[in-house]
């Protein structure tokens, strides 16, 4: 790996990482939306210690890529503390590994983002289960393809980061609501700051226009998932429910199968210096997810566990609606009818 290479990756990095740095080193730290309760966890608490102490019994989570990392520390941490969770990955095989730890706390289901029949048919199936969902964080994804990859004529990050849990939320958000307090939680990343200047580039949905950039392709993705999840907010207003976004930090899980064998080795060597372990990583979820002092709390941000006011575009209200139009539009065969169905 020569030197440029070297100084490119550790740019890349950091900016993912920006949440540990910010939070750590800034003169200030970071800007807190007023109101917004900060509670006592930080940059390296974990998921089982943002949840000590909670019994949620008698609650139900959805939690989409419960097979590896993020997904199933909080699968673990969740039913550690009395939740019964409905755990997806991207073949009921997987999800059945996933969820077999957990005994008769966890329900597998199959749900591959990028195919919309698939999610439709998980949120049937999750619907014909009966119960409202207390919890439902939209976890999986992908990260830096190497190469332009196209569903349907889309990019594939904006359909699965995005459009896949866009549509699931459409099916399942009356269970949500139903919920005594539901909450969606949508897992972004700071790596949003990546995004075309524009936010979301609505004319290059499918990406081919230009040379292919896969931190650009992931940071409009991740910009989408907090557009998406300002925008839910907006429309559950008046209702119990809530929606907010996180950022849960660089955390080295298979997430970053894609990059080069050369950032590999970099995050490796200094990795340590940023980067959290997967409990910590889950962290920020969980207790977005979980945590009494939030109910109420929508439309936020939140990284290392507390509210932030993220930069760039995450906080456009008008972008955000006009991503919500386009997804309906992109999605509309397989969104459900009037009628529920």
């Amino acid at each position: 790996m020569n030197r440029r290479n070297a100084l490119v990756a550790a740019g890349v990095l950091a900016v993912a990482g920006t949440g540990a740095l910010v939070a750590t080193r800034g003169s200030r730290g970071p800007r807190r939306p007023p109101g917004v309760p900060v509670g006592p966890f930080g940059a390296e608490s974990t998921a089982e210690e943002v949840t000590a102490g909670l019994d949620l019994s008698g609650t139900v989570a959805l939690v989409t890529g419960v097979n590896s990392g993020l997904g199933a520390e909080t699968l673990r941490v969740l039913t550690l503390r009395g939740a019964h969770v409905l755990g997806t990955a991207r073949s009921l095989e997987k999800a059945r590994a996933a969820c077999a730890a957990a005994g008769d706390r966890a329900t597998p289901f199959a749900l591959e983002l990028t195919d919309f029949d698939s999610v439709v048919a998980c949120a049937q199936a999750v619907r014909s289960q009966g119960v409202p969902l207390d919890m439902l964080v939209c976890n999986a994804g992908i990260m830096a393809l190497p190469q332009l990859e196209q569903v349907n004529g889309l990019e594939k990050h904006f359909v699965t980061n995005h459009l896949g849990h866009f549509l699931l939320v459409q099916h399942l958000l009356d269970r949500v609501v139903a919920a005594p307090q539901g909450r969606v939680v949508v897992v972004s990343s700071r790596g949003y700051q990546w995004a075309p200047p524009e936010g979301i580039e609505f004319d290059n949905l499918s990406g081919a226009r230009g040379e292919y950039e896969p931190n650009r392709a992931y940071g409009q993705s991740k910009l989408a998932n907090g557009l998406f999840s300002l925008e839910l907010a907006r429309r559950l207003r008046g209702t119990q429910a809530t929606s907010n976004s996180v950022h849960p930090g660089i955390i080295k899980t298979n997430l970053g199968r894609h990059f080069p064998r050369w950032k590999k080795v970099l995050s490796n060597v200094i990795g340590w210096t940023f980067m959290k372990d997967i409990p910590a990583g889950a962290a920020t979820g969980c207790y977005v997810a979980t945590n009494p002092r939030l109910a109420g709390v929508s439309g936020c941000y939140f990284a290392n566990c507390n509210p932030e006011i993220p930069g760039g575009r995450m906080q456009d209200e008008a972008l955000a609606a006009k991503l919500w139009a386009v997804s309906e539009d992109l999605t509309r065969a397989w969104l459900p009818r009037a009628d529920g169905a």
